[in-house]
């Protein structure tokens, strides 16, 4: 009895921060009573963010979910034991796969689900098990571009500049301080502000492309305040000017780049005049910026969410990635390779070469969805199909759909359209320990455990640790109630269907339940150092990171049997340039745009529950410029109406000489379907009833608008 402290890491969001846990032991069981940042970790040095210290409440919340429930005949949720409301569940898979067929269940990983260490391969080993090409992720929803685009111009084996090591970094619409998240070759999300400003003493070079001025562009050397949607038009004229200038790595692009000339044709039109006019940037900035960029020896250029989901995502993405390519911002041999991936099975050697190519969509045997000509994005459907294949009938029609730790109320494109589509479903099943805007309209809310609750590894983090750095974490708190792991979910359904889980080390047992750590181990098959080992270990260590530096992997020689060069005219993208240069968008009456930005105290909509951070973050702010909130009649703290072409929302209006005028910035993943002006001071509202999944949408990724959209604005 009394009070232990544990060595853990935080799963909040996708950072992983290390952390101390004060834990209160009596008969009763075990309960988190205080967290706070390990001070003796070698990555993190002590660092949280005000959401992962709010950990204790999280799992101690009165009005967080115990039991499972399951709506009876008079719709009313009933508290239900969780074997049963699997069985139930279940059950109402078997019927619907036996009328309609495998195809008509759905999975969606959303951000609560990728917390958990095991439940994205759970989920889509379940999904692979009854054969039905409906898995969703919320990757598609905000960042297909970069994950499953850029492969087709060349990968690069040995991996990007790591940033402790760069002189130079572009941060294209990230905002790291606030966001924990930046691409592989960004700021790290481990302590991202001190870490920032101890490279610039160090002599580092930060450039900056925003809308805004956010966090991260008030530590720039140079702040591109660039307009939303036209991140291309800036990235066109940089590299014309370093083209032009010949101030990139000729020995690189000849040795490795195919497509160079193409390129170079496309981005001639872009002169500095010419981009900085369209971006509304100033052109000698834009040109210190070019060259700044290509002037040093090691560096990267990384972009956010905002840029993707601003439109021309696809391409912002392509024009990044040259950047790259041209500057040559790789590892190369004999360095230590960029990320070393201790649980990650990188699936191929680490060599000083363009990778295979690797077919990430349209490629033969993909799966196609029946809408807008789109397809399958690596090993998932795009999630702006997802409203019509629930609503639309026919062959293949979505009728159960298991949402794990996601939110597709306040999170989706076109809000309305998708409140009609869980509604119509035969079963939504929401996986939640809270009752969100998405599990109160779900047939079956299941009650997961959360992270104290459980074993856990830091696979979701590495792509940002530059050292072999692993966690293997126990369970330090007793889960209350009747709530489980959302592996065990799936493992129990699999069971209940009669069909096989498997996994990348082969099949899991199905005549029992395998252990956190068998799952882990045949997760993670190949990877650099099993789990079982690394848990081994950390106990050694008294539960703290093991750091294995022996195993960092190596950038080998180039192997001239399997060599591949960049293509940066695949997918017909320099004629894409100059489409979109002929092509400035146009207002159509809508004199604002409306920008997404990030909250402090929300992890998209993860944290909207708890006390303390809404005590901090009551509603979602419209923050508007001064002139425009003067111009326009408005007054600080009022409500202002906003209205796309699709849909009507309101805010409560904040001024800020940080956002450019002409826009409108707000956090997205707010609300609920039925937020109103009434209540939008105690709710906020979600800007993704602004959008639509059928017009303004990626021809490739079917992502939607969902920043840089189009609104007018009127005081409410």
């Amino acid at each position: 009895m009394g009070v232990e402290t544990h060595k853990t890491f935080c799963r909040f969001c996708h950072a992983n921060c290390a952390m101390e846990v004060d834990v209160e032991v009596t008969e009763a069981g075990r309960k988190v009573i205080e967290a706070r940042g390990d001070p003796d970790d070698p990555a993190f040095g002590g660092y949280t963010c005000l959401k992962g210290r709010e950990l204790p409440d999280s799992h101690n919340a009165e009005h967080r979910l115990h039991h499972s429930l399951v709506r009876d005949a008079n719709g009313e949720f009933q508290e239900t034991a969780m074997p049963d409301a699997l069985a139930h569940v279940a059950e109402t898979i078997r019927r619907v796969i036996d009328e309609h067929g495998p195809h008509a269940v759905a999975v969606f990983m959303g951000s609560g689900g990728y917390q958990n260490s095991a439940a994205m391969a759970a989920s889509l080993s379940f999904a692979q098990a009854i054969g039905t090409r409906n898995f969703y992720t919320s990757v598609t929803l905000d960042q297909p571009a970069k994950v499953f685009t850029t492969a087709r111009y060349g990968k690069w084996m040995g991996g990007p500049n790591t940033f402790s090591e760069s002189d130079v970094a572009l941060l294209v619409g990230n905002n790291p301080i606030v966001s924990h998240y930046s691409p592989p070759g960004g700021v790290p999300p481990f302590s991202p502000s001190r870490r920032i400003r101890d490279r610039k003493a160090e002599g580092m070079k930060v450039l900056v492309a925003d809308p805004r001025e956010s966090d991260v562009a008030r530590l720039a050397d140079i702040y591109l305040p660039v307009k939303p949607g036209e991140d291309p038009a800036l990235l066109a004229g940089m590299l014309n000017v370093i083209i032009s200038e010949e101030l990139y790595d000729r020995n690189f692009v000849s040795a490795h780049v195919d497509g160079f000339e193409e390129l170079a044709e496309a981005v001639k039109p872009m002169t500095p005049e010419v981009a900085a006019e369209r971006a509304g940037v100033d052109k000698d900035q834009l040109v210190a910026a070019a060259r700044m960029f290509a002037g040093g020896s090691k560096g990267c250029a990384v972009t956010g969410t905002g840029p993707e989901m601003a439109g021309n995502g696809t391409l912002t993405e392509y024009l990044v990635t040259c950047l790259n390519t041209i500057c040559a911002r790789f590892k190369q041999e004999g360095e230590k390779a960029a990320i070393p991936g201790v649980f990650t099975n990188i699936n191929g050697p680490r060599r000083a070469q363009v990778g295979p190519p690797m077919p990430m969509f349209g490629a033969e045997g993909m799966a196609k969805s029946r809408f807008r000509g789109l397809g399958q994005l690596g090993f998932e459907m795009p999630c702006n199909v997802l409203a019509d294949e629930i609503l639309t009938p026919g062959e293949g029609q979505i009728r159960v759909l298991i949402s794990v730790g996601g939110n597709p109320v306040v999170g989706f494109p076109n809000q309305q359209k998708m409140v009609r589509a869980l509604d119509d479903l035969d079963l939504f099943v929401q996986i939640d320990p809270w009752m969100s805007a998405s599990a109160k309209r779900a047939g079956v809310v299941l009650a997961p455990s959360q992270c104290l609750e459980r074993e856990d590894i830091t696979n979701l983090s590495e792509w940002w640790h530059e050292t072999a750095y692993a966690r293997y974490v126990e369970a330090v708190a007793t889960p209350p109630g009747d709530v489980i792991d959302e592996y065990e979910m799936f493992w129990t359904l699999a069971h209940h269907l009669g069909v096989q889980m498997n996994l990348a080390g082969g099949p899991l047992p199905m005549d029992r339940k395998p252990s956190k750590e068998e799952f882990l181990d045949l997760m993670t098959a190949g990877c650099i150092v099993p789990p079982s080992q690394v848990r081994k270990d950390a106990q050694a260590a008294g539960g703290a990171a093991v750091v294995y530096e022996d195993k960092h992997p190596v950038v080998g020689p180039v192997e001239e049997s399997e060599f591949n060069r960049f293509n940066l005219a695949a997918g017909d993208m320099p004629a894409e340039l100059l489409r979109y240069a002929d092509n400035p968008a146009a207002r159509a009456g809508y004199e604002f745009k409306l920008i997404s930005r990030r909250s402090k105290t929300r992890f998209n909509s993860i944290g909207h529950p708890l006390k303390k951070l809404r005590e901090k973050t009551t509603t979602n702010p419209a923050y508007i410029h001064p002139e425009d909130i003067a111009a326009l009649g408005l007054e600080e703290g009022g409500i202002v109406e906003i209205t796309s072409p699709h849909a009507t929302i309101h805010g409560v209006v904040k001024a800020s000489n940080k956002v450019r005028r002409g826009l409108v910035s707000m956090a997205h993943a707010y609300g609920d379907a039925d937020a109103s002006k009434e209540d939008v001071r105690e709710r906020g509202s979600s800007t993704n009833r602004l959008t639509s999944d059928e017009v303004d949408y990626d021809p490739i990724t079917g992502q939607a608008l969902q920043s840089a959209i189009p609104v007018k604005l009127v005081a409410a």
